[in-house]
């Protein structure tokens, strides 16, 4: 019988588990032998699996990148996922509790602690790194997003609220059922395959597409509340721990792939960071006569090199402001 891993992401995505079971690395002391009860641990690690299938479906240039690791007979290490969310002034956002609580309120169930805090000011956005309690380095840490509405204009505002306040919540009864349950413990296998559709759907875009001239509006201030209208909270980009991220990053330049100009590297030298420029995706916006077919940014896909804190002995598992403001650029493209 497969590990738990395996048996919740076939749960979810049938035949198509195969490809991303094959490509990502997962760490057996995360993971617990196929029996009847599922940890916290195993359902984080099935969860980012099942994210990191869905931005493969959506961005040609990574599902590329990924099968041409697979076939060299290399696993991804998945490092960390990265959601954008929107906070009002006030209240919630539609029926999603508001800004980076629509996900809190999973990620803790599932074993993940607010790691820090990273200012965006430049962005009017607020970063903060996600890292699991039990596996920190193996299982992919969540890096979660709120923009400020309330430090844009009242036209902003407007248009925000008429977007993003008819947002949907996507966690129906059995993944609050599953929450509860996994926060106290190990939960029963069929329990946490029934909850994982609506884990993953959290992931999606909750809100009706804008029309043109709303999405224009918020562009015209914020490409990424634009990117937020159109793509919602699903995961911005997924990233790559390599060993020299340099040295990847001038492999897939020389081949012409279509790569951040320069690597970003932290304050403290031992995070660096590079991507390809986010693919364009079709979406069919409303508005003028007739529904619009518009080309936007889409998602991306990212590649990091992590050193060793010499006063920890440990990975630095952080990040950067300056590092993510300059990544956050890759889906500012039209």
């Amino acid at each position: 019988m497969e590990n738990m891993v395996a048996r919740l992401v076939r749960a979810h995505l049938g035949d198509r588990a195969d490809g991303v079971l094959a490509q990502v690395s997962v760490d057996p002391a995360a993971d617990t032998p196929g029996e009847a009860m599922a940890t916290r641990s195993a359902v984080a690690m099935a969860l980012t699996l099942c994210l990191f299938d869905d931005l493969l479906a959506r961005v040609p240039t990574a599902a590329t990148y990924v099968a041409g690791r697979q076939a060299a007979g290399e696993r991804i290490c998945f490092d960390h996922g990265a959601i954008r969310t929107i906070r009002f002034a006030a209240g919630p956002t539609g029926a999603l509790p508001a800004g980076e609580a629509a996900f809190t309120r999973l990620l803790a169930p599932l074993g993940y602690e607010m790691a820090a805090v990273y200012p965006l000011p430049a962005l009017r956005m607020t970063g903060r790194a996600w890292r699991h309690r039990d596996h920190p380095e193996t299982i992919p840490q969540f890096f979660v997003s709120e923009l400020h509405v309330d430090q844009f204009d009242d036209d902003f505002a407007d248009v925000a609220q008429r977007i993003f306040g008819a947002s949907r919540d996507p966690l129906d009864e059995a993944a609050h059922a599953f929450l509860r349950a996994i926060e106290q413990g190990p939960a029963p296998f069929d329990m946490a395959a029934a909850a994982l559709p609506a884990l993953v759907a959290a992931f999606g875009r909750q809100h009706p597409l804008p029309t043109v001239a709303d999405y224009e509006a918020l562009r015209a201030q914020s490409a990424e509340a634009a990117w937020i209208a159109t793509e919602g909270n699903a995961f911005n980009h997924a990233t790559d721990r390599v060993a020299d991220v340099d040295a990847v990053a001038a492999e897939l330049r020389a081949l012409g792939q279509p790569m951040k100009e320069r690597v970003e590297v932290s304050a403290s030298g031992r995070v660096r960071q590079t991507a390809f420029r986010a693919d364009t995706v079709v979406r069919t916006l409303g508005g003028g006569v007739g529904p619009t077919e518009c080309a936007v940014p889409g998602s991306f896909y990212e590649f990091i090199t992590r050193a060793v804190d010499p006063a920890t002995g440990r990975l630095d598992l952080g990040f950067d402001s300056g590092n993510a403001t300059g990544i956050f650029a890759m889906t500012r493209g039209a």
